[in-house]
Parts: C-alpha cells; sequence; structure tokens
C-alpha cells in the first residue's frame, strides 16, 4: 500500500514538472497554465496572509497583556513612591514645627475615625504608654486641631474643633477682640459672644487665647469667612474656616506640657 502511495505521488510530480515545463516552452500553454495555476496560488497566498495575521495577532495579545502586567505594576510602585515622599514631607515640616517650638509634643498618626461621630473624633496610635491622658490639646503645625477625650494603652480618642461639644476661648488677632469658638459639624466654626461693635471683618486670623488650661495661648485656630449679628442684636458672630483640613487628617501632634 505504501509503495502504491509513493507510485502515485511520483506521478503526479512528474505530471506536475512536464505541465510546469510545456508551460514554459509553449507560449500558448503557458498561459492556459498560468491562468490554472493562479487561483491555487492565490488561495495559497490568501491563507498564508491569514494565517501570519493570526499568529501574529496572537502573539501582539500576549505581549499587550504582559505590557498591561508591567504598566500596572509600574503605576502601583509610582503611587507608593509618592505616598511615601508626601508621608515623608508631612513628618518632615511636623518635626521641623516640634523642634522650633517650646512646647512638649507627642507625634501620632491617625488610624481611624469613630463610625458613630465620623466627623468630630479620630482615633490616634498613642495613649497611656506615650504620657497622653485626657484633655491635652492636639495641633498641627498648621494649627488647632481638637483635645484628647479618651486615652487607652497605645490609642487615643480625639475630638475635633469642628464638634459642637468643644468651646475654644479665641482672640481676634487683630483687634484682640474675645469670644468662644464652637464646631457646627459642618467643617466649619462658629465664633459668638463677640461685642456689638467689635472690629472684625473677613479674613481675620483667629487664635486660641490662652484662658483655657487645655490650650496654650496662640494657636490658630482659623481665618473669618463671614460676620453677623446675633438675632438679639446685642452681639456679633464670625463664622470661621479651621486652619487645618481636619477631613484629611493623617499625622498630628498632642501637647503634653
Amino acid at each position: 500500500m505504501a509503495k502504491k502511495k509513493f507510485k502515485s505521488l511520483i506521478t503526479y510530480l512528474v505530471f506536475f514538472l512536464v505541465t510546469v515545463l510545456i508551460a514554459c516552452l509553449i507560449p500558448a500553454v503557458r498561459n492556459i497554465a498560468t491562468d490554472t495555476l493562479k487561483f491555487p496560488l492565490n488561495i495559497f497566498t490568501l491563507l498564508n496572509r491569514e494565517i501570519r495575521a493570526i499568529i501574529f495577532y496572537h502573539r501582539n495579545f500576549v505581549e499587550n497583556e504582559k505590557l498591561k502586567k508591567e504598566a500596572a505594576l509600574l503605576r502601583q510602585q509610582l503611587s507608593m513612591a509618592e505616598e511615601s515622599a508626601r508621608e515623608n514631607r508631612r513628618l518632615k515640616s511636623l518635626i521641623g514645627f516640634k523642634q522650633n517650638t517650646p512646647l512638649g509634643l507627642v507625634a501620632a498618626r491617625v488610624i481611624a475615625r469613630d463610625p458613630s461621630n465620623w466627623s468630630s473624633v479620630i482615633i490616634i496610635d498613642k495613649g497611656k504608654d506615650n504620657g497622653l491622658r485626657p484633655s491635652l490639646a492636639v495641633i498641627t503645625e498648621k494649627g488647632l486641631v481638637g483635645k484628647v477625650t479618651e486615652v487607652g494603652k497605645t490609642t487615643s480618642k480625639i475630638m475635633l474643633i469642628t464638634d459642637p461639644n468643644l468651646g475654644v476661648s479665641a482672640l481676634l488677632a487683630r483687634s484682640r477682640e474675645e469670644g468662644l469658638v464652637s464646631g457646627t459639624l459642618e467643617n466649619l466654626l462658629i465664633m459668638r459672644y463677640l461685642p456689638k461693635d467689635v472690629d472684625m471683618k473677613v479674613s481675620d486670623i483667629v487664635i486660641s487665647s490662652g484662658l483655657s488650661q487645655i490650650f496654650p495661648k496662640g494657636i490658630i485656630i482659623g481665618k473669618v469667612i463671614e460676620v453677623g449679628t446675633e438675632f438679639s442684636g446685642l452681639s456679633r458672630f464670625a463664622i470661621i474656616k479651621p486652619a487645618v483640613n481636619l477631613s484629611t487628617l493623617e499625622e498630628v501632634l498632642v501637647i503634653i506640657q
């Protein structure tokens, strides 16, 4: 059987070679042969092109997926490097402030927010082991943050100045008028009990007055963004934007003396 197939293959090969030879020698036959062979050759060319396209597509697809993974990894590494650089800048600023102030300070990281009081309470990673106790003032290099309310062994709760339950005796830095600042739960503060004829205007800086044992004098609280008169007409008030962006806090300083 194998010999028979081999003989048939030889016969077809000889026939093909003879046909090609005749086509080359005789112009009339050459044209017919060319037309006859053109169609299968075109099909072969088309198939060859499609097969190569499939192979190239698969190779390009695999390469593209590989490049996507590498790009995602590089983006992640870049993001981590940028975050590390931002953290280093914040810590450098805190350390610089700590070194240039007479206050005794303990640096801490914000590790959580109280889910029952999301906008008014944060949790830091320092506690009794670090010398913290209730009623200590909490700041950043930009200004006042709040005060310590609860202390555990290694963590503490901080009430932010935007909580209406926290009051801070304060001064208008320019005119030295005194009032009481408290929170509004809207990331803003309100300064009340100002005299009717108070010298006050938008952009005035508000600082702690030092009359409270909790908050030392001169800590920046914020800036006046709006002024008004109480309903009684007997006193004025000011709406204050906190100096510290309390919604993005990541590190704080606790005043321990």
